[in-house]
C-alpha cells in the first residue's frame, strides 16, 4: 500500500506490554546528559534523520515546564522554499484520539455520560449499539469495522465531504470484526462513533467540544483542521512516489473526524502533556482510568482510552503516534521523568519512522541511548555464516521461526511470510534493524543469537534448528 494511503495510524508498537501503576516518585535510572550534550546528540540524530532539502521535522523535549531541545530541519514548503520552524502547526494524525477521548471522559466526570452506558443511548438507530459500550469504542474493543479498512476506500472515497450521520453510513452496515470486548482491533470508525456521542451530548460539533476543553488551557493552535480556514503557519503535507517526492494524497478533513482531524504544535503538544497529566483536565479516578487498559484484550494491547501505556527504557511510558496523509506524529510521556517528547513529520513516507525517533529521543534524553554507530562493512563471508533457521529457545512452533538470508552483500531477518527486514551491522557483534529498534547480538562462532524487541528488555535467545530452505 503507497505511503499516501495510510490514515491517522498510530504508530508501530514496540515496547513491552505492561499495566502500569504510574508514581509521582522521580525514578533517575541512569544519569540525563548535560544540556549543551543533549542539544549535540540531539541535532546529531536530528540531521541524520531529515535531509535539510526535503520533508522536515520537528522536536521538543521537555522536563516538567522546562524545554530541553527545541528544533527543527527540513522544509515547511518545498515548492515555496520555506525552511521548517519549530512553531509552525501541522497535522498530528490519531494523536487527536486523546483529545477525543478527554472530551469525553469530561463529560463523563460532568455527569453527562457513563462509560458502560450502551451506545444506543446516544445513537440508537446504529446497528447493534445495544452491546457497545463507550469504553469499548475508547480502548478499541468494539469489533466495529474501521472504514480505513475497506478496501479502495483510501483513494477517492476519502476525499468527500460527509456529515456525522453520513460518516457513520459508511461502515455502520459493514459485518463487526469480532463481538464486542472479545478483542482488540485499532478502529477509526470507533472514535467516529466518539465524536457522535460527544455531537449527542453537548449539541455542537466534537471539535467545539475539544476547544471548548483547551481553550481554559490556553491551547488555541490545537485545533480541526477545517478546510474553509486559513491556519496561520500550516505546513505542507508530502508523501513520496515514482518521481521521488509529491505532494500528500488529497483527504477531507471532515472524515478523519474524531479519529484524527486536529492540527497543534509542539509547544502545545508539550503545555497538553503537562495540563492532562498533572490533572487539570480529568478527575484524578478519570485519568487512571484513562491511562490503565481496561480489560484483557486492552491490556495485551497496552492501550488505554485514546493512549499506549507502555515502558522506554524499563520506565513506564505513555505515547501516541498518528499518520495521515502528509504527516506523522508521535506524542510521548515518562511519568516517573516528567518528560515529554514531540516529533512532528510533513511527510507519510515510510522513509522515516517518527515513532522509533521519539523513543531514540526519550532514550538520550533518559541518559540510556539506544545502541547505534556507523555501519560495518562485513564480508560477504561473515554474513552468510549467520545464514539459517533460528527459532527462539523453549519454542516449538515453526511459525515463529525466522529465517536469516544474505542478498546483494546484506543481510535479511523474516518472520514467516512477513516482509524481510535489513539488518546493519555495527560494532561490538550488533546488528540493528532497518527503520526500526530491533536489534540482535552475536558471538563469534557461536549457534545462539539475543533478539531485543524494540531494543528493550532482557532479550530472548534465538538457536539455529536448521539451514536455509530451497
Amino acid at each position: 500500500m503507497p505511503a499516501r494511503r495510510r490514515l491517522f495510524g498510530h504508530g508501530i508498537r514496540l515496547a513491552a506490554v505492561a499495566v502500569i501503576a504510574f508514581s509521582p516518585v522521580l525514578q533517575v535510572l541512569a544519569a540525563a546528559p548535560a544540556p549543551a550534550e543533549l542539544r549535540a546528540q540531539l541535532d546529531t540524530l536530528l540531521a541524520n534523520a531529515v535531509p535539510a532539502d526535503g520533508p522536515g521535522a520537528v522536536m521538543l523535549v521537555a522536563r516538567g515546564d522546562t524545554v530541553l531541545y527545541r528544533s527543527a530541519r527540513g522544509m515547511a514548503s518545498i515548492e515555496l522554499g520555506v525552511p521548517l520552524s519549530p512553531d509552525q502547526v501541522l497535522r498530528i494524525g490519531s494523536v487527536t484520539k486523546q483529545f477525543s477521548a478527554a472530551a469525553l471522559l469530561q463529560l463523563v466526570d460532568q455527569g453527562l455520560a457513563k462509560l458502560d452506558d450502551p451506545l444506543s443511548k446516544y445513537l440508537p438507530s446504529y446497528p447493534g449499539a445495544d452491546g457497545i459500550t463507550l469504553q469499548q469504542l475508547l480502548n478499541h474493543t468494539s469489533g466495529v469495522k474501521s472504514f480505513t479498512s475497506l478496501p479502495r476506500y483510501m483513494g477517492n472515497p476519502i476525499r468527500r465531504d460527509l456529515s456525522t450521520a453520513e460518516m457513520i453510513a459508511e461502515f455502520s452496515g459493514q459485518p463487526v470484526d469480532f463481538a464486542p470486548g472479545a478483542s482488540w482491533a485499532y478502529n477509526n470508525s470507533g472514535y467516529v462513533l466518539v465524536g457522535a456521542v460527544i455531537e449527542a451530548i453537548t449539541k455542537k460539533t466534537w471539535h467545539a467540544q475539544v476547544a471548548a476543553m483547551l481553550q481554559p488551557l490556553g491551547l488555541g493552535r490545537t485545533q480541526y483542521d477545517d478546510p474553509d480556514r486559513v491556519i496561520s503557519g500550516m505546513v505542507s503535507g508530502y508523501s513520496s512516489g515514482a518521481a521521488g517526492v509529491e505532494r500528500a494524497g488529497l483527504v477531507s478533513m471532515t472524515q478523519p473526524h474524531a479519529a484524527g482531524a486536529l492540527v497543534s504544535t509542539v509547544d502545545e503538544l508539550w503545555r497538553w502533556n503537562l495540563a492532562l497529566h498533572r490533572g487539570r483536565v480529568l478527575k484524578p479516578a478519570t485519568y487512571l482510568r484513562m491511562v490503565t487498559p481496561e480489560g484483557a484484550p486492552a491490556q495485551k494491547a497496552a492501550y488505554g482510552d485514546g493512549i499506549y501505556a507502555e515502558t522506554l527504557r524499563g520506565q513506564p511510558m505513555l505515547q501516541h503516534g498518528g499518520g495521515i496523509h502528509g504527516f506523522k506524529s508521535v506524542l510521548i510521556w515518562l511519568p516517573a521523568e516528567q518528560l515529554s517528547v514531540v516529533v512532528l513529520h510533513n511527510s507519510d513516507s515510510s522513509a522515516l519512522n517518527v515513532g522509533n525517533l521519539g523513543r531514540r529521543v526519550a532514550a538520550i534524553a533518559l541518559g540510556q541511548p539506544f545502541p547505534d554507530g556507523p555501519k560495518l562493512d562485513l564480508p560477504v563471508s561473515e554474513l552468510e555464516k549467520l545464514q539459517g533457521v533460528w527459532r527462539a529457545a523453549g519454542s516449538s512452533a515453526a511459525a515463529d521461526d525466522r529465517l536469516l538470508r544474505v542478498k546483494d552483500g546484506a543481510l535479511y531477518a523474516q518472520r514467516g511470510e512477513g516482509r524481510p527486514l535489513k539488518l546493519r551491522p555495527i560494532a561490538g557483534g550488533l546488528f540493528l534493524f532497518e527503520n526500526a529498534l530491533h536489534r540482535l547480538e552475536t558471538a563469534p562462532g557461536s549457534e545462539t543469537l539475543r533478539y531485543f524487541e524494540g531494543g528493550e528488555g532482557d532479550g530472548e535467545t534465538w538457536r539455529r534448528v536448521g539451514p536455509l530452505p530451497p
